[in-house]
């Protein structure tokens, strides 16, 4: 029988205690907040910017979301909440209209408010690469001596992750959407996030490997992720995450983590 990863009943453990972790720093006087700098309001975004809003009012965070005409108001925004003291953390919402301006303008974020890791230089990891492996490690997956192949290497997920396996002397080997992928079916571990809907198919996966699904897409106005549905129909699978409610909350709950802990930083 396959063993559904539920990043959403996973969470609701950690939430707990994040609430009150919150409630303490509001008696300190170090009230958590969390600025969302955005350009775009395509319906994947705006699914999760929404999921934020509410995950923030459950626990007690206060969320601002702040949509932008321009790049330039884009790096004014990041400006303005890296000067704002009562600001814990900052996330750019990506992708952005212009993908050529990530990186310039995900590098204007200040290191201690990097909460979502994007720039490479904070204080803080890749919040859905974390939760990707809080996830594997809630549910008890074993990567030690585990064959491990990741499907995409984006700054999101892929990149922060590759990295994350072979500082813990893990077998990782990347694969590109548009690569042969039918290599796959050797390896125990299959992660994938590319946003290539469907991309996962039945003769990619060997009975037994565990599948981790971290890629969305829209498709005829529906978020759909890049595992096909006869994937995830098979019960010889040794786990597999869901169509929804599997990495995307436990992302949002690392994600309030990082802003919890970066308030707890502050003097």
């Amino acid at each position: 029988m396959t063993k559904e990863l539920n990043g959403r009943e996973l969470s609701l453990y950690i939430k707990e205690r994040q609430a009150k972790e919150v409630r303490r720093l509001k008696a300190e006087r170090r009230a958590p907040k969390l600025v969302i700098i955005r350009d775009n309001d395509a319906a994947v975004i705006e699914k999760y910017v929404n999921l934020k809003k509410r995950y923030g009012e459950d626990i007690g965070v206060e969320v601002i979301d702040r949509v932008c005409e321009s790049a330039k108001e884009l790096k004014e925004k990041i400006c303005e909440a890296n000067e704002d003291k009562s600001v814990a953390g900052i996330i750019v919402q990506l992708p952005l209209k212009d993908k050529e301006m990530t990186d310039e303008v995900v590098a204007g974020i200040a290191p201690e408010k990097d909460v979502d890791g994007l720039s490479g230089k904070g204080k803080f990891d890749s919040a859905t690469a974390t939760a990707i492996n809080w996830l594997l490690g809630g549910y008890n997956i074993e990567l030690e001596g585990k064959k491990i192949a990741l499907v995409g290497r984006g700054r999101l997920v892929g990149a922060p992750l590759l990295t994350m396996f072979k500082n813990s002397g893990y077998d990782v080997t990347v694969f590109r959407s548009k690569d042969s992928l039918e290599p796959l079916n050797n390896y125990d571990v299959i992660i994938t996030a590319t946003g290539v809907p469907h991309l996962i198919k039945n003769k990619h996966v060997k009975p037994g490997a565990v599948v981790v699904d971290a890629g969305t897409a829209s498709e005829d106005g529906v978020i759909v992720g890049d595992v096909d549905e006869e994937v995830r129909g098979r019960e010889d699978l040794g786990a597999i995450t869901p169509k929804i409610g599997g990495v995307g909350p436990m992302t949002v709950t690392l994600l309030f983590e990082n802003v919890i802990r970066a308030a707890g930083l502050v003097k």
